[in-house]
C-alpha cells in the first residue's frame, strides 16, 4: 500500500502521458463488457421481452407460393411466324418478365378481379396489437370523411405489392410467385390469381400487338397493291409502245430470232443433201449401167427393171454368141434391145439427175430467202434489245412490289391467325396451393434477432456510457489519470447503522452537515469493510512515516459533500481508539459541518485559540470513549479572510505546538474547488489525504485542481474513493467487491 510521493513534475508528466486515447484490448473490451454487464443484460431482457410480446401478439402470416416457367420451345400447334419477330429468352427476357409480373397493372387486375379492396386486410391497419395501436392513431389524424374508391384503391395496392414478392429462381427461366396473408387460402388464391393475370396480360399484350399491326398492314397491303399495279401497267405501256410481244415467257424477236436461226440450219443441211445427191447422180451417169447397189440406192422402179431386163438380154446374147457367134441374127436382135435398154436406163438417170439439180436450187433458193429473214430479224432483235435494258427495270420494281406485296398479305393473314389462336411463353408449372404452417413471425429468427439486437444495442449503450462517464471508480484510473496511489475504497453507508453520539443534537441535521449516525462508525462497526477501509489508509500513514513525518494530516477534497468530514472523524476516532494521542481539528472555517456535527455548543475553537483569545485546553473537547481530542471552528461566521488566519505564523506556532502534544492531528480542511484555504495550508501539513467520491466526482475537476495547486500534489499521500457501490465496484474491480470480503470476514463476522 506504500507509495512514495510523486514530485509535481512527474505527475504532470503522467498527466501529460494519459492525456492520448487510451489502446483498448481484447481485454479491455472484456472489462469494459463486464463493468457494464447489468446494463447489457437489462437491454437484451427488454429486446427479449418485446420480441416474445411481439411473437404474441402479432398476426400469423401465411405465405403461398406458384411457380412459372417461360418455356423456350415453340408451341408446334398453331404456331405462326410471330408479325413482329421472334425474340430471343435470355437472362435479361425473364429478369424483365419478373418486374412485369411486379407491375401495377398485374397487381390491379387481381385486386379488381378478387375484389381487394373491400378486404379489411388490405384496407385496414393490418392485425395484432401493433396494427390496431397503428390504426387508432391515424384515425386520430385522419378525417371523418369516407375515403374515396381511388384512395382504396391505393391503400389496397400499396398493401398488394408489400406482400407480394416474385423473385428467379437462380439462373432458370423458372419464376416464383409468392404472396403473404393472414388466412392461408386467401395467400394461395391471390398467388394463383397473380400468375394467371400475367399469362392474361401476355395474351392481351400480344393479341393487341398484333390487331395493331393487322390494321397497319392493311393500310400499307392497300399502298402495295396500288404500287404494284401501278408498275405493272408501267410494263404493259412500255412494251406496247416499243412493240415487245411476250410469248410463253419470250419476247416476241427472240422466238422468231430463235425459229429463223433453226430454219437456217434445216436449210442448210437440205441444200448440203441436195448437192450431194446431184453429185452422186453425176458420178453415175458416168457408168454404162449402174450396178446393182446403185439401182438399189436409187430406189427407182424403172431403172430397176430396165437394169434387170438388160442383165437377162446380156446372159442371153453371151449364150447365143457362144453358140451361134456373135454375127448370128438372134445375138445382133439381143444387142440391139440392150442398146435400147441402155438409153432407156440413161435418159432415167439424166430425168433423176435434173430432179436433183431441180431440187438443189430450191434448197439454195430456201436458205438465201432465210439468211436474209435471219439478217431481218436480227436487225428488229438490236432495236429491241436497246429498249430491254429500260423494260428490265420496269420489270423489277414491278417485281418488287409485287413480292412485297405477296409478303405483307401473308402476314396480314398470319396476325389474323394469331388474333383467332393466341398464344403465350409462360406457363404455370406449380400452382399456389393452401400453406399448412406459419411463415411469419418466425418464432425462432424473431427471438434470435430480439437477442442479437439487443446485444447490439446493449454494447452500444455499455459503450456509451463508458464514453460518458468521466468519473473515478478504479484504482487504475486514479494511478494513471492521477498518477497518485490509491490508498482505500471506502463503500458506501446507509446512515441508520448507528446510533448518533450523545453531543450530537437537531442541528447536525442540517443540509451540508456530516451524517451523525457515520460519525463514529469505526467505533460501532470495527469489524466492518467501512472500518478495514479506513484501517488500511492509517497503515498507508504509518508506512509513509518511514519516509517523512506524517504527523500532521489534511483530509480535503475537490467539492463539498464527498465525505472528508466523515473520513476525518473516522480516521481521527480510529487512531484514538489504537491508544494514540489524536486531536481532530476542524480547519474548515468557510463551512464548519464537522464542528455542528461534534460539538454543537462549543463557544470557542480554532479561530479563538489562534487568536489567543482562550487557552488551547479551554477550546478542546474530549471523546469520553476513545478519549479523541476536537478542536471546533470556533466563531466564523464574520471572518471573510479565513486563508489569512490559516497562512499566519500564529497557526504556524500552534501546529507546532500540537506536534509536541499530540502523536497525530487531523485537520478536517475544505474543499479545494470553492476556495483556497487548503493552498495556503502546505507549509505546516505533513500530508494531504485527498477525498473523491466513487462514481460522480468528475475526472477533469480532480485534474484541474491538482494541476492548479503543485504544492498540494507534493505532499499527497494519495487519494480514498468514498462512497462506493461495492455491488458495482465488483464489476469494475473483483478484488474490492463482496466477495473475496465475505470469503474471509463474513465467516467471522464482519459486516458491511
Amino acid at each position: 500500500m506504500l507509495q512514495v510521493n510523486k514530485p509535481s513534475s512527474e505527475i504532470n508528466r503522467s498527466y501529460a502521458e494519459v492525456e492520448g486515447p487510451p489502446s483498448l484490448t481484447l481485454s479491455s473490451y472484456m472489462e469494459i463488457a463486464r463493468r457494464q454487464f447489468p446494463t447489457i443484460a437489462t437491454i437484451t431482457s427488454a429486446c427479449l421481452i418485446l420480441g416474445l410480446l411481439y411473437l404474441f401478439t402479432a398476426a400469423p402470416q401465411f405465405t403461398s407460393t406458384a411457380s412459372m416457367v417461360i418455356d423456350t420451345r415453340k408451341v408446334q400447334l398453331f404456331q405462326q411466324q410471330s408479325v413482329l419477330g421472334d425474340i430471343a429468352v435470355d437472362s435479361a427476357t425473364v429478369e424483365t418478365q419478373v418486374e412485369i409480373l411486379k407491375s401495377e397493372n398485374i397487381s390491379l387486375a387481381v385486386i379488381r378481379d378478387l375484389h381487394l379492396i373491400d378486404d379489411p386486410e388490405f384496407t385496414g391497419s393490418g392485425g395484432g396489437l401493433v396494427g390496431a395501436m397503428i390504426g387508432s392513431i391515424t384515425n386520430l389524424f385522419s378525417s371523418t370523411q369516407a375515403p374515396s374508391e381511388f384512395e382504396l384503391t391505393r391503400k389496397a395496392l400499396s398493401r398488394f405489392e408489400a406482400d407480394r414478392a416474385i423473385k428467379r429462381v437462380g439462373l432458370t427461366y423458372v419464376m416464383e410467385i409468392s404472396f403473404t396473408s393472414r388466412d392461408p387460402e386467401k395467400a394461395a388464391r391471390i398467388a394463383n390469381a397473380i400468375a394467371d393475370a400475367y399469362i392474361v396480360d401476355q395474351l392481351e399484350a400480344k393479341y393487341q400487338a398484333t390487331r395493331r399491326a393487322s390494321i397497319w398492314l392493311q393500310d400499307r397491303i392497300k399502298e402495295l397493291r396500288t404500287q404494284a399495279s401501278a408498275a405493272q401497267k408501267a410494263v404493259v405501256d412500255f412494251k406496247t409502245a416499243n412493240n415487245i410481244v411476250d410469248t410463253g415467257g419470250r419476247l416476241m424477236n427472240e422466238q422468231q430470232l430463235a425459229e429463223v436461226n433453226s430454219q437456217l440450219i434445216m436449210a442448210h443441211a437440205a441444200t448440203a443433201e441436195a448437192k450431194a445427191r446431184l453429185d452422186r447422180m453425176n458420178d453415175i451417169q458416168k457408168q454404162d449401167i449402174p450396178d446393182a447397189n446403185i439401182a438399189d440406192a436409187l430406189k427407182n422402179d424403172t431403172i430397176v427393171k430396165l437394169r434387170g431386163q438388160y442383165v437377162d438380154m446380156a446372159s442371153k446374147e453371151s449364150i447365143w454368141s457362144s453358140k451361134y457367134g456373135s454375127d448370128h441374127l438372134a445375138a445382133v436382135n439381143l444387142r440391139k434391145q440392150m442398146a435400147e435398154i441402155k438409153r432407156n436406163i440413161q435418159d432415167e438417170l439424166r430425168r433423176i439427175q435434173e430432179s436433183y439439180k431441180s431440187d438443189y436450187d430450191i434448197a439454195v433458193t430456201r436458205e438465201e430467202a432465210i439468211k436474209s429473214s435471219l439478217n431481218n430479224v436480227v436487225s428488229e432483235s438490236q432495236l429491241t434489245n436497246q429498249a430491254q435494258v429500260q423494260l428490265r427495270e420496269l420489270e423489277s420494281n414491278a417485281q418488287s412490289y409485287q413480292a412485297m406485296y405477296d409478303n405483307f398479305l401473308q402476314r396480314y393473314m398470319e396476325s389474323v391467325q394469331q388474333q383467332s389462336f393466341p398464344i403465350t411463353e409462360a406457363r404455370v408449372i406449380s400452382a399456389a396451393s393452401t400453406p399448412l404452417k406459419k411463415s411469419y413471425p418466425k418464432t425462432f429468427i424473431v427471438l434470435v434477432a430480439a437477442l442479437f439486437g439487443g446485444l447490439m444495442t446493449g454494447l452500444g449503450a455499455a459503450a456509451a456510457r463508458e464514453l460518458t462517464d468521466k468519473v473515478f471508480r478504479t484504482t487504475a484510473q486514479v494511478e494513471e489519470i492521477l498518477g497518485a496511489n490509491c490508498i482505500a475504497f471506502l463503500p458506501s453507508l446507509s446512515g441508520n447503522s448507528t446510533p448518533a453520539l450523545p453531543i450530537i443534537n437537531s442541528f447536525a441535521n442540517r443540509k451540508g452537515n456530516p451524517d451523525p449516525n457515520l460519525l463514529r462508525y469505526v467505533v460501532e462497526n470495527p469489524l466492518s469493510r467501512f472500518a478495514e477501509a479506513v484501517r488500511s489508509l492509517k497503515v498507508a500513514i504509518d508506512l509513509n512515516s518511514i519516509v517523512r513525518e506524517n504527523r500532521v494530516l489534511a483530509i480535503t477534497s475537490t467539492l463539498p459533500n464527498e465525505g472528508k468530514s466523515t473520513l476525518s472523524t473516522n480516521l481521527a476516532q480510529l487512531m484514538a481508539h489504537s491508544g494514540a494521542r489524536v486531536l481532530l481539528v476542524d480547519a474548515d472555517l468557510r463551512n464548519p459541518s464537522l464542528s455542528r456535527a461534534l460539538v454543537p455548543d462549543a463557544q470557542t475553537g480554532l479561530v479563538d485559540v489562534v487568536a489567543q483569545k482562550t487557552r488551547l485546553e479551554d477550546a478542546l473537547t474530549i471523546d469520553a470513549e476513545t478519549k479523541l481530542s476536537i478542536l471546533p471552528a470556533g466563531t466564523t461566521s464574520k471572518l471573510l479572510h479565513t486563508n489569512e488566519i490559516l497562512a499566519s505564523k500564529a497557526m504556524h506556532d500552534l501546529i507546532v505546538l500540537l506536534r509536541t502534544k499530540f502523536d497525530y492531528v487531523v485537520l478536517d480542511m475544505p474543499p479545494m474547488a470553492p476556495v483556497v484555504d487548503v493552498r495556503v495550508t502546505s507549509s505546516f501539513v505533513d500530508s494531504y489525504v485527498f477525498v473523491v467520491e466513487w462514481g460522480r466526482t468528475k475526472i477533469d475537476v480532480v485534474k484541474h485542481n491538482l494541476r492548479g495547486s503543485p504544492e498540494i500534489q507534493d505532499k499527497l499521500l494519495g487519494v480514498v474513493l468514498n462512497k462506493a457501490d461495492t455491488k458495482m465496484l465488483a464489476r469494475y474491480e473483483s478484488y474490492h467487491g463482496r466477495y473475496y470480503y465475505q470469503k474471509y470476514y463474513a465467516r467471522y463476522g464482519y459486516v458491511e
